[in-house]
């Protein structure tokens, strides 16, 4: 019976569908297939140049619409009515993968810093817009303000949500995502889509903004929150297991569970696009969840595609006035996302790094909040001027935004200086200022940067006894890094620790490595900020000749080439296990490495991997 009722669900929506769209055809509305035809082309074409100049998707097809469109462009698309009609569905789409994309388990053990971050950032950046954006115009209340009649509201709202597709791209390329600023940003992107859902409940009411409609509107949304959650706990867990060997069944089950949940929002007065929402939301937890988003994913970007065309064959000529706002919004949306998320990270005492990074990976305007201007426009709440400025601003900030995020080590270092100039002290500030009080003891063994590979060697020799006791080594280790977590819990374990930056040779200098008898980098090219493990190399060279040196590589060419530049040992991760290196650094301690040395070199090169 589920099916069938899959089955029918879906069968009763593309009859729908198909035969909203013939009679759009039929009523002289164009040709669709030539108008898709002329849409997709244009975004592949445009995007195509987008994807060699390292920009946004979305920016590309934005532009395709602008340049096909009636408004600015060519006018290769003079009616938009049916390509409009075939969007909302990509829109729904978009919204319900990204229901599915939040982990809701996940965001209950992110820790304070997320949930803090979270919750204060998008109030903060709303109350900063509401302060700022009448000093450009804008206003509430008045339809022939800027904008329109909620001008304001909308322009508040849209700047303070950011693009999870831009950021989390960024971050991967940059091996950043996995890292406690990026596990901070991705955490503040998921409270922004949940603020997103809450302005979604009050949008429909915004022209009728009395208490008892606004409460109905949470009401209705609460309550399909609930029927939707309890669906997808008693429900669909048995459909989805009886289908789970069917591929094409999931897909459809899937997308009528999509529509099904819309249609249900909007009977309840609620918008289709929270529905969509909503949907994901439920089935975020499932075990199918991530064979549900592949499916829907290429479906999705079809029209998500047409969407965003469409949006683009919206934007009027900008005039100088439009341009001249988007430009300020956009340095005021650098600045707010600042101001929204580093006082609250540094006075949680997350230093500048951690607290400056997110603020950097923030600064753009979301797909989303063209979403929110788009269904704005549509309800007659904005004009299509706000929605120009709205989508100026996401071409600004999302270009620009690339390049910060790219040289964000370098923003941070900067920022970092200026804000010590003005009083606002780093941990390491601090730090420096203890040692040269207490004086660093001098230690044995210096990891330079922690992350899971030094985690886990010195791991190895916690769980070694020492005549019952704690590893000597233990007392004789000094770890340098920027992660005020790591410094923490380092810290509360007896494990001497220096906040500071490894990239930065003074850094090296202040904390004392000059008698240091073993110096140890684990950390890959790849991860590490401002440096690689040659140039660590050079540096402990110059500062303590006598040390013996391990540094990190990935493949076997790089170690070949970091023991000819003289490296005394090359960790390469998926080749030398943590106890493995735990026994490595106690022999060379015991100076026991010509052999260890010579062994390792020939091994590398006799290892003939496909991908070495």
């Amino acid at each position: 019976m589920s099916e069938e009722f899959a089955l029918i669900s879906h069968l009763e929506l593309a009859a729908a569908t198909a035969g909203e769209v013939a009679h759009s055809v039929s009523s002289g509305h164009g040709d669709l297939l030539g108008n898709i035809g002329v849409s997709v082309a244009a975004a592949a074409v445009i995007a195509f140049i987008a994807n060699k100049l390292k920009q946004p998707s979305i920016l590309a097809y934005l532009m395709a619409g602008v340049l096909i469109g009636p408004e600015i462009g060519f006018g290769l698309i003079a009616d938009r009515e049916v390509i409009e009609s075939i969007s909302e569905i990509g829109l729904i789409l978009l919204l319900f993968i990204i229901g599915l994309e939040m982990d809701l388990k996940k965001l209950r053990t992110s820790g304070k810093p997320v949930i803090v971050t979270g919750i204060l950032q998008f109030v903060i950046f709303v109350i900063l817009g509401l302060l700022f954006f009448p000093l450009l115009g804008f206003r509430i209340g008045q339809p022939d303000a800027i904008g329109g009649q909620f001008g304001l509201l909308y322009m508040a709202v849209t700047v303070a949500l950011s693009s999870t597709m831009i950021v989390v791209k960024m971050l991967y390329d940059k091996s950043e995502l996995d890292t406690l600023p990026g596990r901070i940003t991705l955490g503040v992107l998921v409270f922004q889509d949940i603020w997103a859902i809450i302005f979604l409940v009050v949008q429909p009411n915004l022209l009728n903004p009395q208490v008892m409609p606004l409460l109905a509107a949470f009401a209705k949304g609460a309550l399909l929150i609930a029927a939707s959650f309890l669906g997808s706990r008693y429900l669909l867990p048995s459909i989805f297991g009886s289908i789970a060997k069917l591929p094409e069944l999931m897909l459809v089950v899937s997308l009528a569970w999509c529509f099904v949940v819309c249609a249900s929002a909007n009977a309840a007065g609620l918008s289709r696009e929270m529905g969509a929402l909503i949907a994901g939301i439920a089935l975020s937890t499932f075990p199918y969840r991530l064979d549900i988003t592949a499916k829907v994913t290429n479906i999705r970007d079809f029209f998500v595609t047409l969407f965003f065309v469409a949006l683009g064959m919206k934007i009027p000529m900008p005039t100088p006035e439009i341009l001249t706002l988007a430009v300020l919004s956009s340095v005021f949306l650098v600045l707010s996302s600042f101001l929204s998320v580093f006082p609250v990270l540094y006075f949680m005492g997350y230093g500048h790094r951690v607290s400056l990074l997110p603020s950097i990976n923030l600064s753009q305007i979301s797909e989303f909040s063209l979403v929110i201007a788009s269904l704005g426009l549509a309800a007659g709440h904005i004009d299509s001027q706000l929605v120009a400025l709205v989508i100026f601003v996401f071409a600004l900030t999302s270009t620009l935004s690339t390049y910060m995020i790219n040289g964000s080590h370098s923003l941070y270092q900067y920022s970092s200086r200026l804000l010590s100039r003005l009083g606002i002290r780093d941990i390491a500030d601090e730090t420096a200022a203890q040692g040269q009080s207490t004086g660093h003891a001098k230690k044995r063994v210096v990891f330079l940067g922690f992350f899971r590979g030094a985690s886990s060697i010195l791991h190895e020799f916690e769980l070694q006894q020492n005549g019952g006791g704690r590893h000597p080594l233990l007392d004789e280790t000094l770890v340098i890094d920027f992660n005020p977590v790591v410094y923490a819990e380092l810290q509360r374990r007896g494990i001497d620790c220096v906040y500071g930056d490894i990239a930065a040779r003074e850094t090296l200098h202040h904390a004392g490595i000059h008698s240091a008898e073993l110096v140890v980098a684990t950390i890959p090219d790849a991860i590490l900020k401002g440096t690689t493990n040659a140039q660590l190399l050079l540096h402990v060279r110059e500062l303590c000749p006598h040390a013996k040196v391990i540094v990190s590589a990935e493949s076997v060419g790089d170690a070949l080439q970091l023991y000819e530049q003289g490296a005394d040992y090359v960790y390469v991760a998926r080749l030398h296990s943590a106890a493995y290196m735990a026994q490595v650094m106690e022999d060379m301690l015991r100076n026991e490495l010509v052999v260890l040395r010579e062994e390792q070199q020939t091994l590398l090169r006799r290892r003939k991997e496909v991908l070495a």
